[in-house]
């Protein structure tokens, strides 16, 4: 049978290879052996071709007429049947996974693919049949995967009578050899494909070759390299998919799938466990973040909120930006709020009062955003925020650029259906929808933080999850950082258990990419009310200022500033006019209340009658019988009453926890606060219940408690402090929408107080 070989490609040498190169390379191919899974007879197979092409080639009058047949097909290979073999065999390449289904037809197939001749414009030798399986082996060491494929595959279907009937040799050694023959090709045809970025082909002809081991039950150890290479591959091979038209639909389905798939193996996107891809939690969170522009915001909203129950701070994140870009291009407040409630949550990890300024504003919470203002430490935002309002009294005018320019560059661009859309706050603050909503929002602060973190701060917060530019198929972005920092690519060595390069460290939590670069911002505009209504004149520190314009230059500027002043201004006006009337009224009421007390004072006193004068005090100066003095011996003196022990500790904590989650739970019961808090952490908590209340939010919760010890004050009795572990569960609602959850263990410092005989707990914080 023909073989489409020659004897320079067996022994791997050029046709000018001298007569020592000949004998050198014969003994170097002789020495290397094949895996160690081939059995004797595809090993002696292919040594007898090593033998035969360096006894034809070592003979000189042998050489000289093999040259001549061997040349005359090499020059004439560019010829046009040449020209349809090279395009088959590219179909064959790109369609690895169709050839290898549909090989193996009938023992007539077989026949034909045997008596077949080869293209005769490539060259060929005549082998003898039971060189088929060595022939097999040299072409797939040589690289011919697909014609490995296409050879060797129509011999493995169950009734092969050319191998059943030992056409090639010992049937129960030939087509296992056969078999690992092909397998090795598809792995190898697999990582080629790999390297040159063919992903999904990749993916194709490894699972194919997984298959068929799989069906045959042969050679686990190169399943398992299969498998393994099928592990690193996922991340690649999602990008692929998910960056297809949306109109390949299925492909994408499938890409979040497989995406689903590891994020369940490693527990979620900041989780720790093993996918197998070799990525650690930094490198995943770059794929993460280089994964996010192939997304739409309805995509990433069901895959960020699902994972961010888990729970998970970077999805939580993730789940924020979602709802912040969807909710600001289709006008939908409603979900900027319910960002705005998960960002409460992040709030006890790290500085987010930033994002929260933002969403305030978008709220029309002029004055909560500049009270988040105050308590951001991030100095290059609030520096560019504080340069841009300069000429007003308040920040207003900076945030409305800031929050225009955040949104433009930092927040949409990672949607692939908003990359493109354009930011106005003008047009935002000018929609009826969202005009209806604001007004009906209230006008205090909806919640505070739950817990007071007790943590140094050093520099940056912790973990931020940033976005960088000029990303390719392979390359992903880092987490961390405030500059555009260098990319990480995922290096595809399959033989190798690392496949992604090394980025820099940080922990892996989630949070915002911010930039106050020097680029060219919108300027802020301020959005005159609709009507002089008394409903809109009660609405005007809703902040309804929006951005227009191209650029910060001149007296536009200026204009600006002056704008973004007045409306700050008109925001303020009202409520300050409503605070002093409030201070006068209650001055008034103190001062009548005063005067009735002191007329009812006087008429008790009136009704009384005149005092008595004082008796005088009768003494004895020396008693008539003297009494010997008794001893009294002393007794063991006992604990004061309400003493706080370890039990009346975690009683009166358990009791807090009780009264915290009926105050915030659906039922609202905001009085069980006074039984056990006093000031300030009373207000505090009174105020953040009547809050959600009024919002129709709630929140659940489950608690574990452990006193540690209870400490009283050396210099006041009345007073004590309780070292305690909590475990707390909690999930918070919408209007009975799930928003999101969280589970903690944390260690909490509660300061406690005795008023009137009753202990009430003061304040806390969490010990880091």
């Amino acid at each position: 049978m023909l073989i489409p070989l020659d004897y320079y490609r067996i022994l791997g040498l050029p046709i000018q290879a001298t007569a020592e190169q000949l004998q050198q390379a014969h003994r170097d191919r002789t020495l290397q052996l094949p895996r160690r899974e081939y059995s004797e007879v595809a090993i002696v197979a292919r040594k007898q071709l090593l033998d035969e092409a360096c006894a034809v080639l070592s003979d000189s009058d042998g050489r000289k007429a093999y040259d001549a047949s061997f040349l005359a097909k090499t020059y004439d290979r560019e010829s046009e049947a040449a020209l349809e073999a090279k395009h088959q065999r590219s179909k064959t390449s790109a369609g690895t996974a169709t050839v290898l289904q549909d090989a193996g037809e009938t023992a007539a197939a077989e026949s034909k693919a045997l008596e077949a001749a080869p293209d005769p414009h490539t060259p060929s030798i005549e082998i003898d049949d039971n060189q088929f399986v060595g022939a097999l082996l040299v072409l797939q060491e040589l690289g011919e995967y697909e014609l490995v494929q296409k050879l060797g595959r129509p011999y493995l279907n169950n009734g092969s009578i050319a191998i059943t009937e030992g056409r090639f040799g010992d049937p129960q050694l030939v087509r296992p050899d056969i078999v690992l023959t092909v397998s090795l090709a598809c792995l190898e045809l697999g990582r080629e494909q790999w390297q040159q970025g063919q992903y999904e082909n990749a993916a194709k002809s490894l699972e194919a070759g997984q298959e068929l081991l799989l069906r045959e039950s042969l050679f686990p150890s190169v399943r398992g390299e299969m498998q393994a290479d099928l592990y690193k591959l996922r991340p690649y091979n999602i990008l692929e998919l998910l960056s297809l038209p949306e109109e390949k639909v299925a492909e994408r389905r499938k890409g979040l799938q497989i995406l689903r798939e590891m994020l369940q193996e490693r527990g979620g996107i900041d989780g720790s466990g093993d996918d197998r891809s070799g990525l650690g939690i930094e490198d995943f969170l770059r794929f993460v973040q280089q994964m996010r522009k192939h997304l739409t915001s309805s995509e990433q909203q069901a895959l960020f909120e699902a994972e961010a129950g888990r729970p998970s701070a970077v999805a939580t994140y993730l789940s924020v930006y979602t709802l912040l870009a969807q909710g600001f291009a289709a006008r939908g407040p409603s979900m900027i709020r319910r960002a705005k409630l998960m960002l409460m949550q992040l709030g006890r990890r790290q500085d987010v009062h930033l994002e929260k300024a933002v969403c305030s504003l978008l709220l029309g919470q002029t004055e909560e955003a500049s009270r988040a203002l105050e308590l951001s430490s991030e100095k290059e935002p609030l520096a560019f925020i504080r340069e841009h309002s300069q000429d007003s009294p308040d920040l207003l005018p900076g945030l409305c650029l800031y929050a225009e320019h955040w949104l433009q560059e930092e927040v949409f661009p990672h949607f692939r259906d908003l990359a493109n859309q354009s930011v106005s706050l003008k047009d935002y603050f000018a929609d009826p929808k969202v005009q209806a909503y604001l007004e009906a929002l209230p006008l205090e602060a909806e919640t505070a933080n739950e817990w007071v973190v007790v943590q140094p701060r050093s520099g940056k917060p912790p973990g931020r999850l940033q976005a960088t530019a000029g990303r390719s198929p392979a390359a992903v972005p880092p987490p961390s950082g405030k500059q555009g920092a260098s990319t990480v690519t995922l290096t595809p060595v399959p033989t190798d258990a690392s496949t992604a390069a090394s980025g820099q460290k940080s922990p892996a939590t989630a949070a915002v990419p911010r930039s106050a670069a020097a680029v060219s911002l919108p300027t802020a505009t301020a959005r005159q009310p609709a009507d002089s209504t008394s409903k809109q004149r009660r609405r005007k520190n809703s902040g309804r200022s929006g951005a227009s314009g191209k650029g910060l230059t001149g007296d536009l500027v200026d204009r600006s500033r002056t704008k973004a002043a007045q409306i700050s201004a008109q925001v303020k006006s009202m409520p300050r006019n409503r605070l002093a009337l409030f201070l006068v009224a209650g001055v008034l009421s103190l001062l009548l209340l005063w005067l009735i007390l002191s007329l009812l004072a006087s008429a008790i006193k009136a009704l009384s009658g005149p005092s008595l004068p004082n008796e005088p005090v009768v003494t004895q100066e020396a008693p008539p019988v003297e009494s010997p003095p008794v001893a009294v011996s002393p007794e063991p003196s006992a604990p004061p009453s309400g003493a706080m022990t370890e039990e009346a500790a975690r009683e009166l904590v358990q009791s807090w926890l009780s009264a915290k989650a009926a105050a915030l739970g659906p039922n609202h019961a905001v009085e069980e606060l006074k039984q056990v808090l006093t000031e300030p952490a009373l207000s505090r908590w009174q105020l953040m219940a009547e809050a959600q209340q009024r919002n129709n939010a709630h929140q659940r919760y489950v608690h574990k408690l452990q006193v540690n010890g209870v400490t009283i004050s050396p210099s006041n009795p009345d007073r004590a402090q309780v070292d305690a572990q909590v475990s707390e569960k909690a999930e918070v609602f919408d209007r009975d929408q799930p928003v999101s959850s969280r589970n903690e263990n944390l260690r909490v410092r509660y300061d406690l107080i005795r008023q009137d005989g009753e202990w009430r707990i003061m304040d806390w914080q969490v010990i880091k």
